[in-house]
Formats: C-alpha cells, sequence, structure tokens
C-alpha cells in the first residue's frame, strides 16, 4: 500500500515520478502529491484522488527540477484530503518527507514537539510528524538528522526525503517497509516497488531493515543504523517491461488471468529434472529431517490464505504431516505451539506483507525452520527464511490476486510431492500419475479461458445481485473462499463462502426465492453430496450457478446454469475450479463498471498490520 517514487539526475523530476507513480496505481492509493527543488525551494502539489488529478493540476506549471519525491497515499492517519496527502513539510517548510507504513508513537511525539517546541501542525497524519521531527534536528546536515527523527519513532516505515537547503541529494530509510534503490547513469532512484522503475534502470540495490540510503545523481549509499557504510550486491531486473503493461487488455486483472497457462506451467517445469523428480530450487530437507517435523503451519493473509488451505490438503495427503493453516494478523497473537520440530510455512505474493513477515518472524523465534513461497525474489520474506520456493507468476500488477493463486497452489503441490517422496509416503505409481495430472494443467486451463464468452454471459445475467452464496465440499471448499473474496473484492458484492456440509446449520436460514448459489461440485467422491446440498437450497428458491467436471452431467437437472471444467483428478481440481471464478468475478465487476484494477479501499502490497 501507498507508493513512493524519488529521483535524483539530470532529467525532468516531475515528469519522471509522475510516470513512476502511474507504475505503483496497483498498490492502491486515494491521493497523490509531488515535491520538487525549485529555485525558490520546495514546491509540494498535492491532490485529493487518482494521479490524473495531480498532473490536472499542474499541467499549466513549469518545473525545472532534477531532483523529487512523490507519494500516492493510502489513508491510514487522518481521512483522503489534499491536507493529508503526502509530501508533508517541516514548519520551516525546508523539509519535506513522503512515508509508507506506520509510526506507532506517533502521538507521544506530536505532543512533544507541540508542548517543547511549539510546533503547530496542519495535518491529521502520523507522517507530518516524521517531517516536523528531522526539521526540528536539521541543523544544516540531512542524513544528521534524519539519524537522529527515526532513533526516536516507531512502527514500520519507509521515508523519503529532501532538503531545500541541501539540492543534491535524497535520504530514505526502511524499517519493516518495502524500499529499493535504482541505479542509472547520473541519476538514481528510490522506489518502495520495482515497476515504478523498469522503464529507466535495471539495476537495483535491495535494501534491508534498518538501512539509510544517501543518493545523488552520482552516486548511491547505504547506511546502517551505526552509521556505517554498507557494500551491497547489485540485483539485476531481469522482467520484460511490458510484463508490467496491459499489452492490449482492458485490465491488468484480465491480463493475469490469461497469463495463469505459462504462470502455471513454469513453476511446474522449472522444478523437474528429466527423471520426472522434483528440484525445490537448492532447498534441501533430508528424509531424517523431514521425520523430525510433527507439524507445519502455513500462514498467510487473503488470497496467500485460500492457497494455504489447499496447501494443507495437499501435504496431508501426500506427504501424511498435520498441518495447520493460520491467518498472519491472528498468529503472533495466539502463542502458538511452535518448536524446533515445526516447519513453518510463509505465503505471501509480494514478500512484504506485515501481518505474514511479523508471524515469520515469531515462529523463528520460537526454533521453527521457515520455508517461504513467494513471487518476488529478494522480498522482505525471501530473504528472513531459511528456504525460499519462488513462484514463477511474473509481476502481478492488479490487486485482485489471480495468477498468485494459481502458482502457489503448484508450489504447495511440489512441497507435497517432495515431502512425499523423501518420507515414503507415496508409491511411484501415484506419483506418476498425479505428476502427469499436474502437467496437463496448463491446456486445461487454456481450455477454460476458451469458454470465457459462456462465463461472461453469465455475469451478464447476474451482475446486479445484491448477494451471492459459494458453497463446496473437500478441495473445493478453499476454492470456494477465494472465488467469493474475488468476487467482493472488485464488484463490492456482499459474498459469503460456506463448506456446503454446514448450510443446515443455521446458514441456510438466509436461503430465499432468488439468492444466487454458485456450487462447486468437482470433487468425484463428494459429488452425489453436493448435489443433495443444491437441492437444499434449490427447494428454498436458489438460483444455483453448477461449477463441476465434463463428465458429470446430472448437475444439469439441478442447477439452474452450469459451467463444466476439463476432467482431472480430484486432487488437482482447485488450480482449474479457480479459473471460472475469476473470470465470472472479472465480468461481473466490469458490467458493475467497476474500477477493477484498482477497487476501492484496497492495497497490493499490505504493509501495515
Amino acid at each position: 500500500m501507498c507508493g513512493i517514487v524519488g529521483y535524483v539526475g539530470d532529467g525532468n523530476a516531475r515528469d519522471i515520478i509522475i510516470d513512476g507513480l502511474k507504475r505503483l496505481e496497483y498498490r492502491g492509493y486515494d491521493s497523490a502529491g509531488i515535491a520538487l527543488h525549485e529555485a525558490a525551494g520546495l514546491v509540494v502539489r498535492k491532490q485529493k484522488g487518482k494521479i490524473k488529478n495531480l498532473e490536472d493540476s499542474i499541467a499549466g506549471e513549469t518545473f525545472t527540477s532534477s531532483v523529487g519525491i512523490g507519494h500516492t497515499r493510502w489513508a491510514t492517519h487522518g481521512a483522503p484530503s489534499e491536507t493529508n496527502s503526502h509530501p508533508h513539510l517541516s514548519e520551516s517548510g525546508k523539509i519535506a518527507v513522503v512515508h509508507n507504513g506506520i509510526i506507532e508513537n506517533y502521538v507521544k511525539l506530536k505532543e512533544k514537539l507541540q508542548k517543547e517546541h511549539g510546533v503547530k501542525f496542519k495535518s491529521e497524519t502520523d507522517t507530518e510528524v516524521i517531517a516536523q521531527l528531522i526539521g526540528l534536528y536539521y541543523k544544516g546536515d540531512l542524513m544528521d538528522a534524519v539519524y537522529k527523527a527515526t532513533a526516536e519513532m516507531e512502527g514500520a516505515y519507509a521515508i523519503g526525503v529532501i532538503a531545500a537547503d541541501e539540492p543534491d541529494k535524497i535520504v530514505a530509510v526502511r524499517r519493516d517497509a518495502p524500499l529499493i534503490v535504482g541505479l542509472g547513469t547520473h541519476c538514481n532512484f528510490i522506489a518502495s516497488d520495482i515497476p515504478a522503475l523498469l522503464k529507466y534502470v535495471r539495476q537495483i540495490y535491495l535494501i534491508e531493515n534498518n538501512e539509510t540510503v544517501l543518493i545523488t545523481k552520482e552516486a548511491a549509499k547505504i547506511f546502517d543504523s551505526d552509521r556505517k557504510e554498507v557494500k551491497r550486491d547489485v540485483f539485476h531486473v531481469t522482467w520484460d517491461a511490458d510484463a508490467a503493461e496491459k499489452e492490449g487488455y482492458d485490465h491488468f486483472m484480465l491480463k493475469e488471468i490469461h497469463e495463469q497457462p505459462k504462470g502455471v506451467g513454469e513453476t511446474l517445469n522449472r522444478r523437474l529434472d528429466d527423471d520426472g523428480s522434483i528440484k525445490l530450487d537448492g532447498i534441501t530437507i533430508s528424509k531424517e529431517e523431514l521425520e523430525k517435523i510433527n507439524k507445519i503451519y502455513i500462514v498467510a493473509c487473503g488470497t496467500a490464505y485460500h492457497a494455504g488451505l489447499v496447501g494443507k490438503y495437499a501435504i496431508e495427503k501426500f506427504a501424511k504431516i498435520p498441518v495447520e493453516v493460520d491467518i498472519a494478523s491472528e498468529f503472533r497473537y495466539r502463542d502458538p505451539f511452535v518448536d524446533e520440530n515445526t516447519m513453518f510455512i510463509a505465503v505471501s505474493q509480494s514478500g512484504e506483507t506485515l501481518d505474514t513477515l511479523e508471524a515469520l518472524r515469531e515462529a523463528k523465534r520460537k526454533g521453527a525452520r521457515i520455508l517461504s513461497v513467494v513471487n518476488v525474489v529478494g522480498s522482505t520474506v525471501a530473504r528472513e527464511s531459511d528456504d525460499v520456493f519462488y513462484t514463477w507468476a511474473g509481476p502481478e500488477i492488479a490487486v485482485a490476486s489471480t495468477k498468485a493463486y494459481t502458482t502457489q497452489i503448484m508450489c504447495f503441490y511440489l512441497i507435497a510431492l517432495y515431502m512425499a517422496t523423501k518420507r515414503g509416503t507415496i508409491t511411484a505409481d501415484y506419483y506418476n500419475q498425479i505428476m502427469g495430472e499436474l502437467k496437463a494443467l496448463p491446456e486445461k486451463i487454456q481450455r477454460i479461458l476458451d469458454n470465457e464468452k459462456q462465463i461472461e454471459e453469465l455475469a451478464k445475467k447476474q451482475y446486479k445481485l445484491s448477494s451471492i452464496f459459494y458453497i463446496g465440499r473437500g478441495a473445493d471448499v478453499g476454492v470456494a473462499y477465494e472465488g467469493s473474496l474475488k468476487l467482493k473484492e472488485i464488484s463490492y458484492i456482499n459474498s459469503f463462502a460456506i463448506a456446503a456440509g454446514e448450510l443446515k446449520h443455521g446458514t441456510i436460514a438466509l436461503i430465499e426465492d432468488g439468492t444466487v448459489v454458485f456450487a462447486l461440485a468437482t470433487q468425484d467422491r463428494l459429488y452425489d453430496k453436493m448435489l443433495s446440498n443444491i437441492q437444499e437450497v434449490r427447494a428454498r428458491g436458489a438460483y444455483v450457478l453448477g461449477l463441476a467436471k465434463e463428465n458429470n452431467k446430472e448437475i444439469e437437472k439441478q442447477a439452474s446454469d452450469v459451467i463444466f471444467i476439463p476432467e482431472c483428478a480430484d486432487e488437482v481440481t482447485p488450480i482449474l475450479t479457480v479459473i471460472p471464478l475469476q473470470i465470472f468475478a472479472y465480468y461481473v465487476a466490469k458490467f458493475r463498471g467497476c474500477d477493477i484494477d484498482k477497487p476501492k479501499n484496497l492495497a497490493k502490497s499490505v504493509t501495515v498490520e
């Protein structure tokens, strides 16, 4: 959430920074602003709403600055407004700050600045406290002032700072929030995420926790908390810049839905040796080490949590190890039973989700072995894990995650099968059967995508609905949760998912004439049970959208409309089953006129608790 871009060089800072901010719009924001070094001092321009509002407001102004910082804000302290937008200035007007994260002790700091120094605040934000604190300590050395201010700040944050009296530099600090440095020719950048810089640079520094950065147009230096310079290897970004563009699709979400055959295939095929055995990117877990593991925790948030539910199903079925799936924001507050015989699997698309990161650190303190499943190379979760298993989804821009989910599930299948072969809990025939099913998934996903028009027509019939239920059994339950989340994320429809067998224990009271129920019936061994559940809701007037394998035609007699997926083993259905749900959610939101890639109140990377 929120986006930071800073630039020092020979170019037009305004245009470069605004372009970078546009490439971070997917992170979620409600206002935007920019601070530039001009001849008369620092010039700040801010607007509530989209970046276009900011562009329009300054279209008639001429700026010559080649140094500046910009920000897209997602409100945490203070309502969205021009006053609360970033950048924030010190009382003198000589210090400007942009900030991602939360300053937890800002009330105490604010009261100190007001009572002891008579500082007058203009906004309701915690960020203005940073600007005022740095302004208080500034005596001509911006680095020194920043070090003194951050020593008093508590919380998780990344900040970028410029000073009117030092027009050739930017100082930035990272503490539990993403920050990178882009290395150019006669120019350097700071940013909160790689896509902001792809147009300009491919060489970056990944900034570690509690590090401070000083950039000028000729140099970028990193310092630790003791002000000692740190040497850092350069990370070369290999993404094609086009991967962060829409490439003719109306929305990033639709593009990313269509990229799933490739992402799922890459995630699988890059982990297979010629003999069909699994290689886990250098992860070496011996049979003896696996035998010591008596419990696995999968911990994540949102869509990644739903992928973890499928991961539990796969690991328990194949590797026969007990698995508990927990929501990251709850995990560390309930004193979980974790020790050196526990494996902790953290799942995060961005690798920067703060709740997941803090849960990881709690498990690590208790002695657990940490394995992470992430999409972003060099992210914080990846760097703090013992082992990392990367998805091969490529950059995911849309806030509503799609290809990250399916590639995360593929990772879990590979982890589960790898553990199973090491532990001897799977026969060679069964392993080969499941591996064959996994290899067939990309082509089967494409077949579903080729049937997109039918799903679009169903969405057109249903887009005015006010609520919907998703039901399923077995492996379909976790997918029902994900399908429900996708719909509510981007269409704002009140959506609810439940295990079908639980309907009669209270929730069925909400089913009435015309209620829409999306019934997932892809599990052969539970198919008859699901047909009974469909009959239960139909008897109360529900309109049922069924989802089943293409050979199970009986569901057409029970459901009002049916979407079929290709035949496959029950164990691997989740990757196929979710595709129609993603497409349905997309088109419902499109017909409702929603901002699909940037849904209200949401952010791509949630870097606050």
